[in-house]
This record gives structure tokens, sequence and C-alpha cells, in this order.
């Protein structure tokens, strides 16, 4: 590599595009990083003038590269470096799910969110189940049986 490339994952850790080098290495293998249209690996060369893609669920971010860094910088010091060319209907996708406020998380993994535990209470609560009410001589249990 030579003086007008730098590493990729190298180029996102140092623009803060990524919090650590190891997250952006991860994001290059996993194919969340294209230029191009074209999955790169950790070690591809970055030129000036290459559009990056970051792809972060929800939406896909892109950046022009406008300087080669390999040292992280500060925040101020960022757009010496990149310039965000994200088209705004990425950003309207963003705001539709903040709106909607949907998590996406599968069933049955981690913690019950506060909702889900409201709703396993409500189900659960005995006095929901109000049986004493119900008479036993009255009561056809014939009629709750499976076929």
């Amino acid at each position: 590599m030579g003086k007008n490339e730098v590493r990729i994952d190298k180029w996102l850790w140092a623009t803060r595009i990524f919090k650590t080098r190891s997250i952006a290495t991860d994001a290059c293998k996993k194919g969340r990083v294209t230029i191009s249209g074209i999955n790169v690996k950790p070690s591809h060369g970055v030129k000036i003038g290459d559009v990056i893609a970051v792809r972060k669920p929800p939406i896909t971010y892109s950046f022009q590269v406008l300087g080669l860094i390999e040292n992280r910088v500060g925040a101020k010091l960022v757009p010496d470096y990149l310039k965000n060319v994200t088209t705004p209907d990425q950003y309207e996708l963003l705001e539709m799910t903040r709106i909607s406020g949907f998590v996406n998380r599968q069933k049955g993994l981690g913690r019950p969110t506060k909702k889900d535990a409201r709703e396993l209470s409500k189900f659960t609560d005995f006095t929901f189940m109000d049986f004493d009410d119900i008479d036993d001589e009255d009561f056809d249990f014939d009629e709750y049986d499976e076929p």
C-alpha cells in the first residue's frame, strides 16, 4: 500500500464511523462495508475520491473520502477527511423506525421489555382468572374438553 492509500478499517476507525478498529474490521468481514458496490476486506486500500457505503441497520450510510488518515482525530477534524453523501431517503427510513418504536429483537431472546412484562403480568394475574365465582355444579366441563 502506497502513500496514496490507507487500510479501510483504519480509515473507518480514524474518521469515527466505528468506535473501535476491531468493530470496523468485523463490519468489513461481515460484508457491511462496500466500495462501489463491492464488499471489501479490512485490508483493502482506500483512495481519495472513493465512495464508501457502510450498512448500519436499518440504514446504509455513504461517505466520500476527502483525505487519508490512519490515526484517530478529534471530532471537529473529521469533516476534513470525509463528506457524508447519504441519500435523504435513508434518513427518512431511520426516522420512520424511530417513530414506529419498533425494536428488532427476536422473540424469546433477552429480557422482556417493560411492555412485555406488563402484558405477561396481566395475563397471569390471578384476579384476572377469577375461578372462584364459578360453581362446579353449574359448569359443564365436557364443553371445554378437547374433541
